[in-house]
């Protein structure tokens, strides 16, 4: 039995498909076939039923699993030591970041990052919050920044900052003749919205309350904060955007923009984690390097309110 057999079994519970397994593993899938199978052999049991589509790991193949995942958990925890012990900041973080974020966050901090550490090899995921926590609760990724409070047990972490809500409105709808507006002011059927499944756009329709129940005669919805934002200043109608979002607008679009009245509808942006994370140090340096790159407006708005990164 070997480290790396313990692997694919992890891979191939995870993504219940060879191939799919397989490339995640950066090896071919007879390869990790071969090695599944050696493990069966030299077990004597069966680790998965290969009958069903997706394959499904067995009984036994279940409970072999659940100890698999503790044992490369510990070896990965041996090496971290290592790594502590000789003051190396070296590794391979994969982290996974919200949509609604990647475009605006990384850019205040990648480069810098990358220059003050160059033994650190990072690894970034676009993806919907309940994509990066199914990938964090299968090892999958390392750590995560998303919109909290998140559903999940197994996920531990800390706020880092906290960013308002604006309105994006077209020249032509009512409420731009406003300065600042009201929560009361919004329809969501006159709202532009991100498609299913990001948290932005439930939030969006959460602000709306009563008014979100009235159908809009023309439904588009995108993945994209930026198409939004076209579609606001090409057709009608209005949208809301992160402030991050607002920090590198044109003065045209700028024009565009209107905050709401205190207190402003915000969201709370979290770096998370399994709950039992191993690579401390390298989160820690990710974290502290996101905070100190923020815009001065978020660090002020946001210091009562942050705690350090769980321990």
């Amino acid at each position: 039995m070997t480290i790396t057999q313990l692997e694919y079994v992890l891979s191939l519970n995870t993504f219940r498909n060879f191939a799919k397994a397989a490339k995640n593993c950066y090896v071919t899938q007879p390869t990790l076939s071969m090695q599944v199978k050696k493990l069966e052999e030299e077990l004597g049991v069966i680790l998965f039923d290969r009958s069903k589509k997706p394959v499904l790991p067995t009984d036994i193949g279940q409970k072999i699993i659940d100890q698999a995942k503790i044992a490369i958990s510990e070896v990965e925890k041996i090496n971290e030591l290592v790594r502590s012990q000789k003051d190396e900041l070296s590794g391979v973080l994969r982290i996974g970041i919200i949509p609604t974020l990647s475009q605006y966050l990384l850019p205040l901090f990648l480069s810098r990052f990358m220059i003050k550490y160059p033994s650190v090899e990072l690894v970034l995921e676009e993806a919907l919050s309940d994509e990066i926590a199914f990938k964090l609760n299968n090892d999958l990724l390392d750590v995560g920044i998303i919109v909290t409070p998140f559903p999940g047990n197994n996920l531990v972490g800390a706020p880092m900052f906290y960013e308002s809500f604006v309105g994006y409105i077209n020249r032509d709808h009512p409420l731009s003749s406003k300065s600042v507006l009201e929560v009361k002011d919004l329809k969501v059927n006159e709202m532009w919205l991100l498609k299913e499944g990001h948290c932005f756009r439930n939030q969006m329709i959460n602000i709306c309350g009563e008014n979100s129940k009235k159908e809009a005669r023309l439904k588009f919805e995108s993945g994209s904060l930026s198409t939004l934002m076209t579609m606001v200043e090409q057709q009608s109608g209005y949208t809301l955007l992160p402030e991050l979002a607002t920090i590198n607008l044109s003065k045209q679009q700028a024009d565009r923009i209107r905050p709401f009245s205190f207190p402003a509808p915000q969201r709370e942006i979290s770096m998370v984690a399994h709950r039992s994370y191993i690579k401390r140090k390298l989160i820690g340096l990710l974290r502290n390097e996101i905070m100190e790159n923020l815009p001065e407006r978020f660090k002020k708005q946001t210091a009562e309110k942050v705690v350090k990164w769980a321990n």
